[in-house]
């Protein structure tokens, strides 16, 4: 009953975007769910072109794969068609029936919200609003919308049937642990919980159908918003070490730190993976970029992907080495064993 969950191991903007793309080429999945909302953005590059989705799977890039948008989502309907439209995957993307939908209104609520925006660092996309409608139970649902009558599906039970043949099951999460309203830096988090668990609970699978849950980190750590970052960097030390980066929805420059092994064995222990991935080691290291083989990769980068493993006791199977969906180490067989 094969599973694969990819969780955010930090803040989000861990590259787990480029780590579901990686793995639905190579994987292929039958089916591959999106969870969280809008305010997360996802981005892949592949064969040269660039995608920044906030809805949509970035697994959509495998031509096999059936995407679906499940009941813990929250859409917005105007951003779905302009993702299936770039994405060219019209009549391959189900939503749920019960999945929430933000509407303009939610926006603006956010938006006029001074505390959600200058105190926490909302990114104002109206995520809050339309979860706090949807915990009161007034929130308007995919169902009560005609134009999405096309695209309902119970999306629940599609999966499922997809994990009880046999077929290959691919889960996105969004943002990072250490934004889940119960798991993170309360109150700098989001409306929901984003480790593993409830990731499950968005998708409606149940913890013993899945096979792998792979925790994402990046070679350091960045954070939009508000909020405790460990170590947190000056934004001239980081311009001068090249980390300088901006979120794939806002817009905003990201705050910096070096990678934080304390923080990192937490994330471990609340979403028990299977195995890690290691997104930007060519930032650290630029000899790595491109490198899609463990010995090609220079000597030092080796030894602090060997010392991370050491010391989190979870194998590190994908190593981004650049921007492409496919420039990664894939090193699960030599690691893991055949599947």
């Amino acid at each position: 009953m094969p599973v694969t969950v990819v969780v955010g191991g930090a803040f989000g903007d861990e590259g787990k975007g480029k780590v579901t793309a990686f793995l639905a080429v190579r994987d292929k999945p039958d089916a591959a769910a999106r969870t969280g909302a809008i305010n997360a953005g996802h981005t892949v590059v592949y064969g040269g072109r660039t995608w920044k989705l906030r809805v949509i799977s970035t697994a959509f890039i495998c031509r096999k794969t059936q995407i679906f948008v499940p009941p813990g989502a929250l859409i917005k309907v105007d951003l779905l068609f302009k993702e299936i439209d770039e994405t060219d995957t019209r009549g391959r993307v189900w939503v749920d029936e019960k999945t929430g939908i933000i509407e303009d209104r939610h926006v603006k609520m956010e938006r006029e919200n001074e505390y959600l925006m200058k105190v926490i660092g909302s990114t104002g996309q109206g995520v809050g609003a339309a979860m706090m409608e949807r915990v009161l139970r007034v929130l308007k649902l995919a169902r009560d919308f005609p134009e999405l009558r096309e695209l309902l599906t119970d999306t629940v039970a599609r999966l499922n049937e997809v994990v009880d043949r046999g077929g290959l099951v691919l889960v996105e999460g969004t943002q990072g642990t250490f934004l889940s309203l119960y798991h993170g830096t309360y109150p700098y988090v989001t409306s929901r919980d984003v480790t593993v668990n409830g990731i499950l609970s968005e998708v409606g699978i149940g913890p013993r159908k899945v096979t792998d849950i792979v925790l994402v980190f990046k070679a350091y750590w960045t954070r939009v918003g508000a909020g405790e970052l460990p170590g947190e960097l000056p934004p001239e030390e980081a311009a001068r070490r090249g980390w300088i980066e901006y979120g794939t929805v806002t817009g905003r420059p990201r705050r910096v730190a070096p990678f934080n092994i304390e923080w990192a064995r937490r994330a471990v222990m609340l979403n028990t993976p299977t195995q890690i991935a290691i997104t930007k080691i060519d930032v650290l290291f630029p000899d790595a970029r491109g490198k899609k083989r463990w010995e090609d990769l220079p000597a030092e980068a080796r030894k602090w992907i060997e010392y991370l493993e050491n010391e989190l006791r979870v194998p590190i199977t994908l190593i981004g080495t650049g921007e492409e969906a496919e420039d990664m180490v894939d090193r699960r067989r030599d690691v893991l064993g055949p599947t």
